[in-house]
């Protein structure tokens, strides 16, 4: 088994998922990284000799035993982000609106494929007394106008990270709402809207990186309470 650290990131080919492999890259982690956008996912790992590209849908049975092969490849599994996300459409529906096959497919990327991928990993994730981090959004706690999808598919995630952290006493277990970000999809969730005021998903990474090195108790946190200056190394 490699000493080096490994990492399976979900939603890797962009946005907050393109940000926190460079920087787990940079602290010298090896890195499997998922993606859609195949192209995208290629051009990263160009960039980071230290990642392997598996392109697919999370929602895909036969992608997520492609990730476990690929994780398995290393021996060890340190950290686990299911950071993938599917919106809806948009603009955003109300829920009396909401198809019910666009909710279907919302949920199955947010809440389901998280769990299909954890059970997958978990052996390894077990093995040292890994991390798993679920990234979800303050849409999952607050109740805003045309996000009953989207948000409903968060807290759903913020549960299931509630209950495997119980169940898995031995593993860092955590939500985190990162905030909004200035990414494709927050712009999907505005159509037509100045959006940059918004952070960029390398200001947030930070706090990420901070709450990993802190590694407090499993929960749910937001990444704004961890910002801090200075702990990308």
């Amino acid at each position: 088994m490699t000493s080096t650290p490994v990492a399976l990131i979900t939603g890797a080919s962009r946005g907050l998922g393109r940000a926190l492999a460079q920087s787990l890259s940079a602290r010298g982690w090896r890195l499997v990284l998922d993606g859609r956008d195949r192209a995208r996912l290629a051009a990263i790992v160009e960039e980071l000799p230290s990642a392997v590209a598996v392109a697919g849908d999370v929602t895909d049975p036969g992608h997520r035993n492609a990730l476990q092969v690929a994780v398995e490849a290393f021996d060890r599994l340190d950290l686990l982000v299911n950071n993938a996300s599917d919106l809806g459409p948009s603009p955003l529906p109300r829920l009396a609106d909401h198809p019910v096959d666009a909710l279907r497919a919302v949920y199955e990327t947010n809440a389901v494929a998280p769990v299909a991928l954890c059970q997958l990993v978990l052996p390894l994730l077990r093995a040292s007394s890994g991390t798993v981090l679920n990234l979800s959004s303050d849409a999952a706690v607050e109740a805003y106008e045309g996000w009953g999808g989207y948000g409903s598919s968060k807290a759903a995630l913020d549960q299931v990270s509630a209950v495997l952290a119980v169940e898995e006493p031995w593993l860092r277990v955590y939500a985190v709402d990162p905030g909004d970000m200035r990414t494709d999809m927050h712009q999907l969730a505005f159509p037509g809207e100045d959006i940059s005021d918004r952070p960029l998903p390398e200001e947030v990474v930070p706090s990420l990186l901070h709450l990993l090195d802190v590694a407090p108790a499993s929960g749910r946190y937001r990444a704004a309470d961890w910002a801090t200056a200075g702990v990308a190394r």
